[in-house]
């Protein structure tokens, strides 16, 4: 888990937030997961394999949480530890509102390996191509 200022491993409490955060954004609780930003949690928190809480939100289809982390300030194109981004995750995984809300965010099409562009690609999805203008 990255975020911790000191770079010291985080006590029990930390992780066992960090974990309820984690959980809220595979879930797509955008309010709650919201309300934690908003009290201090890093809106670019990750996890031990990289992933973003927006990786998350956007891997299991929340686009509202989603929205709700990048309007705080998460960056919709950070990759993991593989070099996946959101963007072509969502795209992996046919979550076509989670696109359009990463899209709206900012995300890059062309970033991480392999992109959303060559994710969209690989699955033949042209409508996808044409909204990241590379169709």
């Amino acid at each position: 888990m990255s975020g911790s200022p000191t770079g010291s491993e985080p006590g029990p409490d930390v992780v066992e937030l960090a974990a309820k955060v984690f959980d809220l954004a595979r879930r797509g609780t955008a309010e709650t997961l919201a309300a934690y930003v908003d009290a201090g949690v890093p809106a670019n928190l990750t996890n031990d394999r990289g992933d973003s809480l927006v990786m998350l939100a956007a891997y299991h289809g929340h686009a509202a949480a989603v929205e709700a982390l990048i309007a705080r300030g998460a960056d919709p194109d950070r990759a993991n530890d593989r070099g996946q981004t959101p963007l072509a995750g969502a795209v992996f995984k046919g979550e076509d509102a989670v696109v359009r809300a990463l899209v709206a965010g900012g995300a890059d099409p062309e970033a991480g390996t392999p992109s959303a562009v060559d994710t969209a690609r690989m699955f033949g999805k042209e409508d996808l191509l044409k909204l990241f203008g590379a169709g």
